[in-house]
């Protein structure tokens, strides 16, 4: 038996070849990614806490079921994360929430980061900024709000991008330009002042 606070410093590759020797060890890896990907699902699909529980439920099922097949040339954070990217995309019908009220909470690092990087107004109240990012990336397009959250609120690198959306690195880069067009279009549209 390993010791459980030697497999909480694990990098995720070590930790799953564990979980593959002693599927109890699936929990550290269960402990290690839900509180992410359940900001992940919530971010994406303006789900309550509920349908995101159930969603990342059926994740954590899949990714346990899967984990022989876990490419080891990607990072384990991509191959799960490209996981919730499918199962929210066959949950769509069942989660239809939409622009009104996101209650997941933005760091102001990731609201800094997203303003500064959109060419958002530079004394943008970051306040004001970080309460109507939901509201403007609930009403793009679901390809241009995905790559958003990657980009900027869970902070994956264009390569991990485009590991989890299964598209070539210049797409990628071309979906975030698009992206960040739409959103300064978007938060015109919603005539929202700094």
């Amino acid at each position: 038996m390993i010791d459980v606070q030697r497999l909480q410093t694990l990098d995720d590759e070590e930790l799953v070849k564990l979980t593959l020797e002693n599927r109890d060890n699936f929990l550290y890896l269960v402990d290690r990614y839900k509180g992410r990907l359940s900001s992940y699902i919530r971010r994406l699909t303006n789900a309550g806490a509920e349908d995101a529980e159930d969603v990342l439920q059926e994740v954590f099922i899949k990714v346990y079921l899967n984990l022989n097949e876990f490419n080891r040339d990607l990072k384990f954070s991509s191959w799960i994360y490209r996981i919730v990217h499918n199962q929210v995309i066959s949950n769509h019908r069942k989660l239809k929430a939409r622009p009104e009220g996101y209650a997941v909470n933005i760091e102001e690092v990731a609201a800094r980061n997203l303003a500064a990087d959109i060419d958002i107004a530079t004394g943008a109240d970051l306040s004001i900024l970080k309460e109507n990012i939901f509201l403007v990336l609930g009403h793009l397009e679901e390809k241009y709000r995905e790559v958003l959250v990657l980009k900027f609120l869970e902070e994956k690198s264009y390569r991990e991008i485009s590991d989890i959306i299964k598209k070539p690195a210049g797409t990628v880069a071309s979906l975030i330009s698009k992206a960040k067009q739409a959103f300064r279009k978007e938060l015109a549209k919603q005539k929202i002042n700094f």
